[in-house]
């Protein structure tokens, strides 16, 4: 106040009783402060956007610890490198084409295409995929991308789990980098572009609503799980996973048999690790924290955030611990049910957060931790073999989490977000004027079905034909003794690997060695061949 007073005074000052004159020495200072203010807002909100990155792209870590406890002893450096490559594959396909397939159809920064929207609707030619700022040309807001990357790094990582201790290396490269690259940015462009044919940003959205998704329940999370789901069945159950048995009256019965991770520890820091990363995840999401506004939706986000992981976490102990007494008659506090029930309440909570009010917060994160229990079971009757729980917790997860948002978004938030609330969630929309409103659940529906289906028509063929040329699944015998890297004599028989299982795979490695050193030597002749100075 001293310094508009100051700037005021010194204005009149040097006018010279010139009343004109000191107007626009006013207006100038007012203007420049204006501009400030402006500059000032635009930094706080690419610095937001960083933090929060940074804080998600701690996710890979976690999804590495809980990957590497999950595991056999074995597999450990195998799973890590996997979840490395996801970081690495992701960041070069989202930087050359996945952005601009994502985002790229404005020309502008990106910032137009983000998730929020308060006020008016935009009016942008719908595509299906985006044709614009490949190589990141044009793109001037760098935050934006860095943001959207570790979105993509987490869509990716999700498969690393399901497919652990049985997939090659080589595979799972070319996944990732496909994903990340097409398919994810393909389903963002739809849900989240301004130019997408389902999002709410446009003028004229689907069934007057569009398809919301605050923070990727289903984008993100149902697009990794049904991957998952689609890579594991085409991949196979890790042997001895399913055991097959015959029964006193001559049938088959195939019998589950559990694979016991190495390390508890690692997969409770890696739990807490994603819970942490969440934050960035969720709250991030809204990209601008330099209204008043705004930094209230982040708030509630964080908050969403919390509570779904709580109530995700004590409903499936809960629940764990009375289907153990029921079934054998002691209580059976079951460390993995609790920490996957709380994952499944961060995905559950991931589509709505910032539009949940708290109680429906706990009562989505519960109704997931449910769906992951009944649906980890459901895997394992099918004979789908999911090494971390990936597929019940992301893609059942992310499926109940863009239906919740059918059912409690909340008209003042949607407000807050969107700039209006047409059509609320399901509950809110009862009483008014006699009748319901369901536009946005039959919205995020067909959303769900788009995502559903784009998934299965590209990664089905993409999967089969890895395994038919035989990059897919890794070596029977390699499998049984370890994917880690080492020779022949650093592999031990323990567990299930016996000197038999050692001595064959001393004698394939030799094998193949003698074949390279063949190969070398026939090179070497050839070249002297048709050496001009030999």
């Amino acid at each position: 106040m001293s310094s508009d007073t100051g700037s005021v005074e010194s204005c009149i000052a040097s006018s010279g009783g010139n009343a004109e004159v000191a107007l626009q020495c006013i207006s100038d200072n007012v203007q420049t402060v204006t501009t400030d203010l402006k500059s000032l807002a635009a930094g706080v909100d690419i610095f937001f956007l960083i933090f929060a990155a940074s804080v998600m792209f701690f996710m890979q870590g976690g999804f590495a610890m809980l990957c590497a406890g999950c595991v056999q002893k074995k597999n450990v450096q195998n799973t890590i490198m996997k979840n490395l490559l996801d970081s690495c594959g992701a960041g070069l396909a989202f930087f050359s084409v996945g952005y601009a397939f994502a985002y790229g159809n404005r020309g502008d920064d990106g910032r137009a295409n983000s998730v929020v929207y308060a006020g008016e609707p935009v009016e942008a030619t719908t595509t299906f995929i985006g044709n614009g700022n490949f190589f990141l040309i044009g793109v001037e807001n760098y935050s934006f991308w860095l943001y959207q990357f570790t979105f993509a790094a987490t869509a990716a990582t999700i498969v690393a789990g399901t497919l652990a201790e049985r997939c090659q290396m080589v595979a799972y490269l070319l996944y990732s980098t496909f994903l990340t690259a097409f398919v994810y940015p393909v389903i963002v462009h739809a849900v989240w572009s301004v130019n997408g044919f389902l999002t709410p940003l446009t003028t004229n959205p689907l069934f007057g609503v569009g398809v919301i998704d605050f923070a990727g329940s289903g984008v993100v999370h149902v697009t990794g799980g049904f991957t998952s789901l689609i890579a594991s069945k085409i991949l196979g159950p890790r042997k001895g996973r399913f055991d097959e048995r015959k029964s006193q009256t001559g049938s088959t019965l195939e019998v589950a048999k559990k694979i016991e991770g190495h390390s508890s520890s690692l997969q409770a820091l890696g739990t807490f690790i994603l819970w942490f990363g969440w934050y960035g995840f969720n709250a991030g999401s809204i990209h601008q924290v330099s209204t008043e506004n705004y930094a209230m939706i982040a708030s509630l986000a964080a908050v969403s955030t919390t509570l779904g992981a709580a109530s995700g976490c004590v409903t499936a102990l809960g629940v764990s611990a009375l289907l153990s007494l029921r079934r054998t008659g002691d209580v059976n506090w079951n460390l993995s049910d609790g920490l996957n029930g709380c994952l499944a309440g961060l995905v559950g909570i991931t589509g709505g957060c910032g539009m949940f009010e708290p109680w429906a917060s706990v009562l989505v994160g519960s109704i997931a931790a449910l769906l992951y229990l009944s649906s980890s079971e459901l895997l394992v009757k099918l004979r789908i073999d999911d090494a971390v729980d990936a597929i019940p917790v992301h893609l059942f997860g992310g499926l109940w989490g863009v239906i919740a948002v059918g059912f409690f978004a909340s008209p003042r938030r949607l407000i807050d977000i969107y700039g209006h609330a047409n059509h609320p969630g399901w509950f809110y929309s009862f009483g008014n004027n006699g009748g319901s409103d369901a536009s946005l659940l039959a919205a995020n529906c067909v959303g769900l079905l788009f995502i559903l289906a784009w998934v299965f028509f590209t990664m089905t063929p993409f999967f089969l034909v890895l395994s038919f040329c035989g990059w897919f699944r890794a070596d029977s015998l390699e499998e049984i003794i370890g994917l880690d890297p080492g020779s022949g004599n650093e592999y031990q028989a323990t567990g299930n690997v016996t000197s038999e299982h050692l001595e064959i795979l001393r004698q394939q490695l030799d094998q193949r060695s003698s074949f390279a050193n063949e190969d070398a030597q026939t090179e070497a002749t050839h070249d002297d061949r048709f050496d001009v100075n030999a």
